[in-house]
């Protein structure tokens, strides 16, 4: 998200990297990634030049309160979707899900839950959080990141909040980043091709990635305390939306109540969120920014779209590399 992209609300006051930062930054290894944008290799993990000069604001300055949920999810990964269903899920007893005024029905689920590393900590290691609700309030404050969980470790050590990891197919996620990447109002889509985003991805270098790292830090949390963190898969969300938000719901310490059941309101929440819905909310199809269209954010979220425009060569690579990379772990996809 560009800065002209972020809700005036948000956005701070401008901080210069600090001298320590631009000489770790220049010491890193590098390699051009698809784009053609350079991609900086910090412990493990590749990141642009911004994002590198987030981390070290998110380290000093973020202190998670007990009751924060952050939203994690590699990119093109069902990021829109997470978030408005956990704002519809903790947010149900002050805005009622009938209600034609919900924040859902008038802004993007991005405008809602801002960023980590991008809305909040990109230029600024203090950020004003006082607009966000505190932990004495009867709703959480929510926070969404693309970042592994080990640049979060060093917040997440002294303050451990919930942390919800959503993870989709690698190829569906191929394939939705070429889309999303040809909406962008900075790039040509003739630059670039999915066959380049594919190497890239098998190479395991893309912004955030390698994916399957991306992927198995949070699955590890997830394990090793399921209390703080829960892993979802976007296909199950697909093929079993009940049970998954009513286990979302469960995690998040607001579990539905037998008269709310009774009385629909999984289903009224799955009906907001749904990709129909949020695709014909006003802002999202006629909200222009900087970079993207706001209805770029709703394209098909199918489940196995890849079928359409992989070979099967590459399937097969991408498979092999993925089984490679997850061997022993529990991980499959």
């Amino acid at each position: 998200m560009d800065e002209k992209d972020i809700p005036k609300n948000l956005r701070e006051e401008e901080e210069k990297p600090s001298e320590e930062t631009k000489i770790l930054i220049s010491s890193l290894p590098w390699k051009i990634d698809y784009l053609g944008n350079k991609l900086f290799n910090y412990e493990g993990y590749w990141y642009s030049e911004d994002i590198l000069q987030s981390i070290p604001n998110i380290h000093t300055g973020f202190q998670p309160q007990e009751t924060d949920i952050i939203l994690a999810s590699f990119y093109k990964s069902g990021t829109t979707w997470l978030k408005a269903l956990t704002f519809a899920l903790v947010q149900r007893s002050k805005h009622s899900l009938e209600d034609h005024q919900h924040p859902l029905l008038h802004h993007n689920p991005h405008e809602i839950v801002p960023n980590l590393e991008l809305d909040l900590y990109l230029k600024s290691s203090k950020p004003d959080l006082t607009k966000f609700l505190s932990s004495s309030s009867s709703s959480p404050r929510l926070f969404s990141t693309h970042m592994s969980l080990d640049p979060l470790q060093v917040p997440l050590k002294e303050n451990l909040c919930k942390v919800v990891y959503v993870c989709r197919n690698v190829k569906d996620v191929m394939v939705s980043v070429w889309y999303f990447r040809q909406s962008e109002k900075i790039i040509r889509a003739e630059d670039y091709s999915l066959e380049a985003i594919f190497e890239s991805f098998c190479n395991g270098v893309t912004l955030h990635g390698p994916f399957w790292d991306h992927a198995l830090s949070y699955w590890r949390g997830s394990l090793e305390d399921p209390k703080h963190f829960l892993f979802m898969r976007y296909e199950d969300l697909k093929a079993e939306p009940r049970t998954q938000v009513k286990r979302l719901a469960e995690f998040l310490d607001c579990p539905f109540t037998k008269e709310e059941e009774d009385s629909g309101s999984v289903d009224k929440i799955l009906e907001l969120c749904s990709l129909s819905n949020l695709r014909s909310v006003e802002i999202n199809k006629t909200r222009t920014s900087s970079r993207v269209d706001f209805k770029t954010y709703f394209r098909k979220g199918q489940v196995g779209d890849w079928k359409s425009y992989m070979t099967p060569e590459m399937v097969d690579k991408i498979d092999m590399i993925i089984e490679e990379k997850l061997k022993g772990s529990g991980l499959k996809f």
